[in-house]
């Protein structure tokens, strides 16, 4: 008894070990990215970025739990505007327009319970239409869970930005000119 008792102690220690050797091996920031090309003005898909009026028409995240409550603050749109959020599957978080760049760049500041990221929006013309890069940014510096949770962004956030890109593109390609 006394031995697998001391068995299992250093296999707790050996996992730990493991865990934060291997935490601090693995990269410190994590990067998702997709993009789509959408049928309408840079001028167009910019006023529809830069503000959360309609962000809930085109969000991969709003169909999950439609009755989350959400919170608007700051102006209307540009630098400052601002939605939160709280819900059972979406959980509680916040995003805020950081920097906004007429017809071509918007930096947002996310905050998920905590936890801090940037998500970009990138347009540029393409043909008649705009193309729109979506990415997203975290930095988990020394932070061990998170750099093992970066491990899992591409294939948790990913889908999600190709969903939301998608309905972007059908709700501005919907709307008239």
């Amino acid at each position: 008894m006394k031995a697998l008792l001391k068995g299992l102690f250093y296999l707790i220690v050996l996992l730990a070990a493991v865990f934060a050797g291997g935490g601090l091996l693995l990269p410190d920031k994590s990067h998702v990215e997709r993009s789509a090309t959408i049928d309408r003005p840079p001028a167009q898909v910019y006023a529809m970025l830069d503000s959360f009026k309609r962000f809930n028409e085109w969000s991969p995240w709003y169909q999950l739990e439609p009755e989350a409550k959400y919170r608007y603050s700051g102006p209307e749109s540009g630098v400052g505007a601002g939605m939160a959020w709280e819900g059972r599957k979406v959980g509680r978080g916040s995003q805020r327009i950081a920097e906004s760049v007429p017809q071509s760049r918007i930096a947002v500041a996310l905050d998920f319970d905590g936890s801090q990221a940037t998500a970009t929006y990138t347009l540029a013309p393409e043909g008649e239409g705009t193309r729109v890069t979506w990415a997203l940014d975290s930095d988990h510096g020394y932070n061990l869970m998170g750099r093992w949770v970066g491990l899992l962004m591409e294939k948790m956030v990913g889908k999600d930005y190709e969903q939301g890109l998608a309905r972007l593109k059908q709700v501005l390609e919907n709307d008239p000119r």
